[in-house]
């Protein structure tokens, strides 16, 4: 049922094209529950009730959808309330703009910073002015969810205190169909994240393929800011493609919002952003930085201080505490005394406070919490004595020196001797650390006069660590990145910054090692999310060893993670990592430059790299020969049994992976057993031996099965359902593949959850129910276009061509055939056999429709297509 409140709502957020409740909700930082109950008639009481329609009317006042004083009347009566009244002030200020004629446009990139500040529609923060001012973060609650957009921004735990000019500004710049680039710039602190986050969360609606957050601020090489990009996207390695090329074919036709954030420190990669730009032209970014990125396409917009009173000349406190650097204050003061007020008496310390920290709100933040320990006159006293003004400090240093490093060094100089001592260590560590690293790598030798558990507890509590759910619940503890970089300075004042690189790289080099053997049994999902977590760490680490020399740990580190490099699609990241480090070593231990070459080969295997794959491995073989090591040597035979098997070498192939298993037989390694039964079941059954494939895959999954090693059950139980599948025994193929997908998804092994969609579409397929099939190839092909996998690709053209025969659309069909065939050829995977058979009948029957020349021409017009071209096609239902 309507109501009149509600129709008013629906009728003026229909004025402007994009507006909803959900960013209304958003825009005035309210539950959108209340918004709802409002709009169906629920009369809201309270002192906050009628502030809340204020902050709705000059909300679309704003957005331009309410301009006259009758309209933002009629929004009163509707709740049940008087009109807009003079004697308030925030109602008073909404008056004179609703009686003004509209400004004639100004150009966007335009503004006014030295506009004096005005304050914001009042809220009872202060003592004098209400009997009450200790709910104020509670009188209006933070978004609790985005979860109806595609989109990852993170939700802020606390409402947007201000901005509201800003956020205008910004987002009237990136609705600029000339506008495609905007780069918040300011000093750290300044509130350049909270503001783009929250820009980006106005523009949900109107970028149809998402909005997303890309944190940057944990990388340190600006090569790897396009992998960050691709890993925030969903993005996987495609095989034998470079990363960019695949981004750019991904982003190349969507309608995407990016949020790059903390910037400053990859400057070097700003001309990747162009690039993006240029391959996507849907594409729009904002940037986070303390510089600017010198684009062309760049739009600069520098975040401004929050609004400052004049100590000098203060307002009374009903009109000072509506001030935005005064507001912040209040409320996270509250948070931790809630019984703060601003009185008339403490009022000027706490304006004055404000205005020594420049109006920066993390500064702002830092100083309020310190309210549960000194009152505003000692906590002013403490900043006149160690915070350098502006006017005071030197001009040519950076801002942040002048202000945040100031506010910081302060809340550093509050902590003890052994606070100190591992705030400054915990600086080692990059984009989060667990209280088990802390404590082995900050307290190795004891030598931190405090327990770990009782230092990081206090830097909680004195606003120098968060705290962020880590892997099966475990803690993790982050740094922001401006604290991070002050806390490192006194790393490395303090000498111990290489002792502590040191104990940082001997503990992730330990943590991957101990990761190696356990990413094959029951825990391998627990793990891989756990160095997914510790990927920054280990990123550091490796850059390290590679600048200090320590090229040893660095080959050994980046070996032990090749599982993780394959499993969570860092296919070019690893093998950067492992082809550098090769080469910038010396002599290596024969078995270490053995089992490295063995991983280059296999990575770059994974990528269809077989002219890369094929020497290294041969390399590896001759060295594993000379060391008479059997698993190096069964291991580097599997690996030359996968090239040629892939390229249809099946005699050789079978060659390699029966020595591969005699040789594992003789040393007892099960779980590398089970692998070489595998590969032959896969050869035997590419053969159209199912009986001898059956054996091989059922003896190989008990085995599995016994190691808990839930990827290799998962892949045994698919090839079974395959062998069913092949036999027309699809009720078992069925649950066989269900029961696979179910495990590759557990494990977000999205590629291989792929071919178990597209199995289970042939499943259908061959039962004659297209309706079942169509989806099901759809979305294989659509994940296998983003892993960019050629030799999923044919996989998913060939069962769409299937569908289309079975639809009696003969042309399409073999359309898709001939450019599934273009792409095996030039892939170098040939069409197998056995699926040979199973298509047969389906060209048989578009052969017979078209007619021999029909069919050849519709082939070779399928084999002409560009990739690009043959996905859109395929993807393409209104295709016939």
């Amino acid at each position: 049922m309507s109501h009149p409140f509600g129709d008013l709502i629906s009728q003026h957020l229909a004025r402007r094209h994009g507006l909803s409740q959900g960013k209304l909700a958003f825009g005035i930082d309210q539950d959108p529950a209340v918004i709802a109950r409002m709009c169906k008639g629920e009369r809201l009481s309270g002192k906050y009730a009628r502030e809340r329609v204020v902050r709705i009317i000059g909300w679309l006042h704003e957005h331009k959808a309410l301009d006259r004083v009758d309209e933002a009347n009629a929004f009163l009566v509707a709740a049940g309330m008087s009109p807009l009244n003079q004697e308030h002030q925030e109602e008073q200020t909404l008056l004179s703009q609703l009686g003004r004629q509209p400004e004639s446009e100004r150009p966007a990139t335009q503004f006014d910073q030295q506009e004096a500040p005005q304050p914001e529609p009042q809220l009872p923060l202060s003592a004098d002015a209400a009997p009450d001012n200790s709910s104020v973060t509670s009188a209006f609650p933070a978004l609790p969810t985005l979860e109806l957009h595609r989109t990852n921004l993170p939700v802020q735990p606390t409402p947007l205190i201000g901005r509201e000019r800003e956020i205008a500004v910004v987002g009237t710049l990136l609705r600029r169909s000339d506008v495609r680039l905007v780069t918040l710039t300011g000093p750290g602190g300044t509130g350049k994240t909270r503001l783009g986050v929250h820009v980006a969360a106005e523009l949900l609606d109107e970028f149809a393929d998402g909005v997303f957050f890309v944190n940057l601020a944990p990388i340190n090489d600006p090569a790897l800011v396009n992998s960050t990009i691709a890993q925030t996207l969903g993005v996987t390695e495609a095989r034998g493609q470079p990363l960019e090329a695949t981004l750019k074919r991904y982003l190349h036709d969507k309608q995407l919002l990016l949020l790059l954030d903390n910037f400053e420190h990859v400057l070097q990669a700003a001309p990747l952003v162009a690039d993006l730009l240029a391959a996507a032209a849907h594409v729009k970014v904002i940037v986070t930085s303390r510089a600017v990125l010198h684009l062309r396409s760049e739009h600069e917009y520098l975040v401004p201080p929050l609004a400052l009173p004049d100590p000098k000349q203060l307002p009374p406190v009903e009109r000072l505490t509506q001030y935005h650097a005064v507001r912040l204050f209040i409320e996270r003061a509250q948070a931790v005394k809630p019984d703060f007020l601003v009185t008339n008496a403490n009022a000027p310390a706490v304006a004055e406070i404000c205005v020594r920290l420049d109006g920066l709100p993390l500064a702002i933040e830092l100083a309020a919490v310190r309210i549960k320990l000194l009152g505003p006159d000692a906590l002013l006293h403490r900043l006149s004595h160690r915070l350098k003004l502006l006017t005071g400090g030197a001009r040519d240093l950076p801002a942040r020196q002048q202000t945040l490093w100031n506010t910081i060094e302060w809340s550093y100089s509050l902590l003890n001797d052994g606070e100190q001592a591992l705030f400054r260590r915990l600086a080692v560590f990059v984009g989060g650390r667990t209280l088990e690293a802390i404590e082995a790598v900050c307290h190795a030798d004891g030598d931190v006069p405090i327990d770990p558990f009782d230092g990081v507890a206090s830097l909680l509590d004195k606003s120098l660590l968060r705290q962020a759910d880590g892997t099966g619940g475990e803690s993790r503890f982050i740094m922001l990145e401006t604290i991070r970089e002050y806390a490192l300075e006194q790393l490395e004042t303090s000498g111990e910054a290489e002792a502590l690189r040191q104990r940082h790289a001997t503990y992730f080099l330990a943590l991957a090692e101990a990761a190696e053997p356990a990413l094959l049994g029951p825990e391998q999902a627990m793990w891989l999310d756990r160095l997914e977590h510790e990927h920054a760490n280990v990123q550091a680490v490796l850059a390290w060893a590679r600048k200090v020399g320590e090229t040893s740990l660095g080959v050994k580190l980046s070996a032990a993670l090749v599982r993780f490099w394959q499993t969570r699609g860092y296919l070019t990241e690893g093998r950067w990592w492992l082809e550098t480090l090769l080469n910038d070593a010396g002599s290596l231990p024969m078995e270490m430059r053995a089992k490295a070459l063995n991983d280059v080969g296999w990575l770059a295997i994974c990528q269809g790299d077989y002219t890369t794959a094929t020497p290294v491995i041969e390399e590896s073989l001759a060295l594993w020969r000379k060391l008479e090591n059997k698993n190096g040597i069964a291991l580097a035979l599997n690996s030359l049994g996968n090239i040629a098997s892939s390229q249809g070498v099946l005699d050789r192939a079978r060659i390699c992976y029966e020595e591969s298993l005699v040789l594992r037989r003789g040393v007892g390694d099960t779980y590398s057993i089970a692998v070489s039964l595998n590969n032959l079941g896969n050869l035997a059954g590419d053969q159209g031996d199912y009986m001898r494939a059956k054996a091989f895959h059922e003896e190989s999954l008990a085995l599995r099965r016994t190691l808990g090693d839930t990827y290799g059950i998962a892949v045994s139980l698919n090839n079974l359902g395959l062998i069913a599948l092949n036999q027309a025994n699809y009720a078992h193929a069925k649950t066989l593949f269900e029961e696979s997908l179910l495990l590759f998804q557990t494990l977000g092994d999205n590629n291989s959850a792929a071919f178990g969609l597209g199995n289970l579409g042939f499943v259908a397929l061959d039962q004659g129910d297209v309706e079942r099939a169509l989806p099901l190839f759809t979305q294989s092909l659509a994940a296998f276009c983003e892993a960019q996998d050629k030799e999923g690709i044919p996989y998913g053209l060939e069962g769409l061509a299937g569908s289309a025969a079975m639809q009696g659309k003969a042309r399409r069909a073999a359309h898709l055939w001939g450019a599934a065939a273009a792409l095996r050829e030039a892939t170098g995977a040939p069409f197998p056999d056995v699926d040979r058979v199973r298509y047969e009948r389906f060209i048989v029957v578009s052969r017979s429709a078209l007619g021999d020349a029909g069919w050849q021409a519709a082939w070779d017009e399928g084999r002409a297509m560009s990739l690009e071209q043959a996905i859109a096609y395929a993807l393409d239902e209104t295709e016939s």
